[in-house]
């Protein structure tokens, strides 16, 4: 008989050599409100969370707008910029028991967005962006540290910080 949860690591590894976890479906936003309350409010504060609304009828029927004010719209169902926009699909990486291990949870498909990712929109041949700026950015849409949650480090210990700039 096997113990309880072993199945866990062969189920992990055949997901992870699979490729599933980079495939893995969107839950929507509200699935990460629960455990990450304060990151689902700074991101409803956020112009990310209104991203398609900024759009006018016509843009909203341009792919190439869309494909930053609302990206996951099409593949998805999402509208707007969400959680899983930035952070990967989290079908597989949001129960409580993968995020409790950052490890694992990365393992199986979140992702900590980088510069590089983020200058996928922002960029210079965006139509009406301003001049974009990584550092001061990332200050505006933070929803991980300490200082701006309001809570210890460790209170939020899932939510693994973003990617540094190198």
């Amino acid at each position: 008989m096997r113990a309880r949860g072993s199945w866990l690591p062969s189920f992990v590894l055949v997901l992870a050599l699979s490729g599933a976890a980079g495939a893995a479906d969107f839950l929507g936003p509200e699935s990460c409100k629960g455990c990450h309350p304060a990151a689902y409010e700074a991101w409803m504060q956020s112009k990310h969370a209104r991203a398609g609304d900024s759009l006018s009828e016509a843009q909203q029927k341009d792919a190439r707008c869309l494909s930053c004010h609302s990206p996951d719209q099409g593949s998805q169902g999402v509208s707007h910029v969400t959680c899983e926009t930035c952070h990967g699909g989290g079908q597989y990486y949001s129960p409580a028991y993968v995020m409790k291990d950052a490890e694992l949870a990365r393992l199986v498909g979140l992702v900590d967005p980088s510069e590089k990712q983020c200058r996928n929109c922002h960029d210079a041949s965006s139509p009406s962006l301003k001049p974009f700026n990584f550092v001061e950015s990332l200050k505006a849409i933070d929803h991980w540290s300490a200082e701006r949650t309001g809570k210890s480090p460790r209170a939020e210990s899932s939510s693994p910080e973003p990617a540094k700039k190198k």
